[in-house]
C-alpha cells in the first residue's frame, strides 16, 4: 500500500475520542500550519452553520491558507497532517491493491460504516485498517478478536473511506444474498465466483457476477490511466495486469474459471467467436468511462499453454485532438513537422518500435488535416481508433485484401491524403510510391531504430534511390519516455548534470539545465513518474540529402547529412527534455539508440 510515515520526531497528540473542527483549527494554529488570523477567519466561517460533514471535509471546504506557502489546504493535506498528529501513517487508498474478497471477512459493512473504518490489507498476522478518526480506538480490540490478527491503523481521507466502503462491500452483500437463495448463478458476485472457479465449475459469460467483475475491471483501468489490460492464464491461477505509463502492474489473481468466464464475456461484447479458442482473434468494443467520455478498446486473443490470453488496448478519446506541444514536440521540430505535412504530395514516414506512439502522432496529425475540403482515406491492420473524419478500411488477409490491394482500391476513391498502416513489403512500397507520384500525400509507418534507417529500409524493400528522392518528403522517428511526477520530483545537480552535459556537448548546446530526479509519492503510485511524452527525430529530405542517397547511400553518411540539415537525434531530443526537468537521463538512455 502507498503509505506516508509520520514526520520524524513528531509526538502523537494525547487525545481520545472523535475530533471536531474547532479542535482541529486549534491544533493547526499550534503547529504553525495556519496563522492566527487564518484560524480566526476559519472559525468565523465554520460557525455560521452546523454541518454533518466530517471535520476534515468541512475545513477543506473553507480553503484554509497554509502559513508556509500561502496555498489552500485541501483534504489530502489536512488528512496527512492529522495522521502526523496521531503518530500514524497516512494512506492514499489504491483500490487495485485491495483484496476485495478479504475485506468482508474482517468485518461487516454495517460495522465498517458505523465506525468509519475500512480494512485495506489482510496478512496472516495483521489487518491494516484505514480510518479518518485516528483517536477512536474502541473498535480495535473487537476486530483483533474476531479476525485473530493484530490491527494496524492508518489514516485515510474520509471521502475515500466512504466511497470504497460502499464499493467494496457491495459485492459482499450480493454474496450473502446468493448464499441465502441457494447459490444461484444469477445473483453471484466476485467472491462467490472465486469459489466456483476453485471448484472447477463452468461459469456462464452472461452470469451477473461475471458481468459485474468485467465492469469493475474496466472502471478501475480507466481510473488508473491504464493503456492496456492483460488477462493471462497461468498454471494455477489467472493473472490480471494493467500497463500504466509503459510499465505493467499486477492487479488481481483469480482462479482460471473466473478468468475464462471474463474472457468469454469480453469476446461476446467484441463480436468475436466465443467458442473458437485455438486461433488468435481480434475485436473491438466501445464503452464509456466514469466521466461519460466514449472509450474504444481493441481486443486481441492468443492461445497459450494454459488457456486463452486476452489483451485489451485502451485508446484515449482525446488522442486525436492533441496539439503538437501536448504530444511532446519541441518548438524546433513542431514547425518543421507542420511545414512537412502541409505539402501537397509525397510520402511522410513515421518510424519506431511497437508501442512508441506512432499511431497517436499519425491520427493527431491527420485529424488536423481532415477538413471538409479534403478526403482522408486510410487502410489499416487493424483499425486502431474509429475517427469520423477519416474513411477507414480494414485489411482482411483471409479475403486476400492486404495493404497493396487496399492502396490500389483507394487510388480509385479520389483521395487527397492516404494513410497506410505499415509498409511491410515491396508491393506496398511500390503502391505508396505510385500514389505519391500521382499527386497524393501518403503517410505510413516503418519499424526502424532511427529516421535515416527508414531510407535504407525502403531500399531494402526494393524501391530504387531515384524514386525515394522523388517521393519521400521526410521521416519522423519517435520514442516514448515517462515524465516526472510534478508532485515529488526534486532537483538533481550532480549525477544527472554530468550525464546531461556529456550528451549535449557534441551539439554545442550549453546552459539552462534544470535536471530533476524521480522520488515517488502517493500521487504517482511511488514510481516517481506520471504520464508519458514523445521524443522526436525529424529528417527532412533536402537537395543535399538526395545527393547522398544517389551517390553514397550508407547509413552513416545519411545520418551526418540529416544532422547537417537540422535533424536532432533522439538522444539529443531526450537530453533537452531532461534539461527542462520533464524526464530523467536514465529514461532517455533506455528509450533511445546511442548517437554514433
Amino acid at each position: 500500500m502507498n503509505t506516508v510515515a509520520p514526520a520524524p520526531g513528531h509526538t502523537p497528540t494525547p487525545h481520545q475520542g472523535p475530533v471536531d473542527w474547532r479542535r482541529l483549527v486549534e491544533w493547526a494554529r499550534a503547529d504553525g500550519l495556519i496563522t492566527r488570523e487564518e484560524a480566526q477567519r476559519t472559525v468565523a466561517r465554520c460557525a455560521q452553520a452546523e454541518s454533518v460533514q466530517h471535520p476534515l471535509v468541512r475545513l477543506a471546504s473553507v480553503s484554509m491558507i497554509r502559513a508556509s506557502d500561502g496555498k489552500p489546504l485541501d483534504i489530502e493535506s489536512l488528512t496527512q497532517w492529522l495522521a502526523g498528529r496521531a503518530g500514524l501513517e497516512y494512506l492514499r487508498i489504491d483500490p487495485l491493491k485491495v483484496d476485495v474478497g478479504k475485506v468482508s471477512e474482517t468485518m461487516s459493512a454495517v460495522y465498517a460504516e458505523r465506525h468509519r473504518v475500512l480494512p485495506v490489507q489482510v496478512t496472516p498476522t495483521e489487518v491494516v485498517v484505514a480510518t479518518a478518526e485516528p483517536f477512536m480506538t474502541d473498535w480495535v480490540a473487537e476486530v483483533e478478536r474476531q479476525s485473530r490478527r493484530k490491527v494496524r491503523r492508518v489514516v485515510a481521507s474520509p471521502g475515500e473511506i466512504l466511497r470504497y466502503t460502499v464499493e467494496f462491500f457491495a459485492l459482499a452483500k450480493s454474496v450473502r444474498a446468493a448464499q441465502k437463495a441457494g447459490g444461484s448463478a444469477g445473483s453471484a458476485s466476485f467472491e462467490q465466483l472465486v469459489e466456483l472457479g476453485k471448484a472447477n465449475k463452468q461459469l456462464d459469460a452472461n452470469d451477473q457476477g461475471v458481468v459485474r467483475v468485467v465492469d469493475w475491471l474496466w472502471q478501475y483501468a480507466f481510473d488508473q490511466r491504464a493503456s492496456d489490460i492483460h488477462l493471462e492464464p497461468r498454471r494455477e491461477q489467472g493473472v490480471i495486469r494493467f500497463r500504466i505509463d509503459g510499465v505493467l502492474h499486477p492487479v488481481y489473481q483469480m482462479p482460471i474459471g473466473v478468468l475464462t468466464a471474463m474472457t468469454a464475456r469480453i469476446k461476446l461484447l467484441g463480436r468475436m467467436d466465443v467458442v473458437e479458442k485455438r486461433r488468435p482473434q481480434d475485436g473491438r468494443i466501445k464503452t464509456r468511462n466514469p466521466r461519460g467520455d466514449e472509450i474504444e478498446m481493441r481486443l486481441s486473443t492468443l492461445p497459450t499453454a494454459f488457456g486463452e490470453k486476452m489483451v485489451m488496448r485502451i485508446f484515449d478519446p482525446d488522442t486525436t485532438v492533441k496539439d503538437l506541444d501536448a504530444l511532446g514536440f519541441s518548438a524546433h521540430d513542431a514547425a518543421r513537422w507542420q511545414a512537412l505535412v502541409e505539402r501537397p504530395y509525397g510520402i511522410v514516414l513515421v518510424t519506431g518500435p511497437t508501442g512508441s506512439g506512432k499511431t497517436t502522432t499519425l491520427y493527431s496529425t491527420l485529424r488536423r488535416l481532415a477538413t471538409d475540403e479534403v478526403n482522408v482515406s486510410t487502410v489499416e491492420d487493424p483499425i486502431e481508433m474509429i475517427e469520423p473524419a477519416f474513411n477507414q478500411t480494414q485489411v482482411q488477409t483471409q479475403l486476400d485484401f492486404g495493404f497493396p490491394e487496399g492502396l490500389r482500391a483507394l487510388m480509385r476513391q479520389d483521395p487527397d491524403i492516404i494513410m497506410v498502416g505499415e509498409i511491410r513489403d515491396f508491393q506496398t512500397a511500390e503502391m505508396a510510391v505510385q500514389a505519391a507520384l500521382t499527386g497524393h500525400l501518403v503517410f505510413s509507418t516503418l519499424h526502424t531504430n532511427d529516421a535515416p534507417s527508414a531510407i535504407t529500409r525502403m531500399m531494402e524493400r526494393g524501391v530504387p534511390p531515384y524514386l525515394i528522392n522523388a517521393t519521400v518528403l521526410g521521416v519522423l522517428a519517435q520514442r516514448l519516455v515517462r515524465t516526472l511526477c510534478e508532485h515529488c520530483k526534486v532537483r538533481d545537480e550532480v549525477s544527472t548534470r554530468e550525464a546531461l552535459e556529456a550528451a549535449v556537448k557534441p551539439w554545442k548546446i550549453n546552459g539552462g539545465y534544470r535536471p530533476y530526479k524521480a522520488v515517488g509519492c502517493v500521487e504517482c503510485r511511488m514510481t516517481g513518474f506520471m504520464g508519458r511524452m514523445g521524443l522526436y527525430e525529424l529528417l527532412t529530405v533536402t537537395e543535399a540529402f538526395k545527393d547522398k542517397v544517389n551517390q553514397q547511400p550508407s547509413i552513416d553518411a545519411l545520418r551526418r547529412q540529416a544532422v547537417a540539415d537540422g535533424m536532432r537525434p533522439l538522444r539529443l531530443a531526450g537530453a533537452l527534455r531532461v534539461a527542462e526537468g520533464l524526464t530523467t537521463m536514465a529514461e532517455v538512455l533506455i528509450a533511445t539508440p546511442p548517437v554514433e
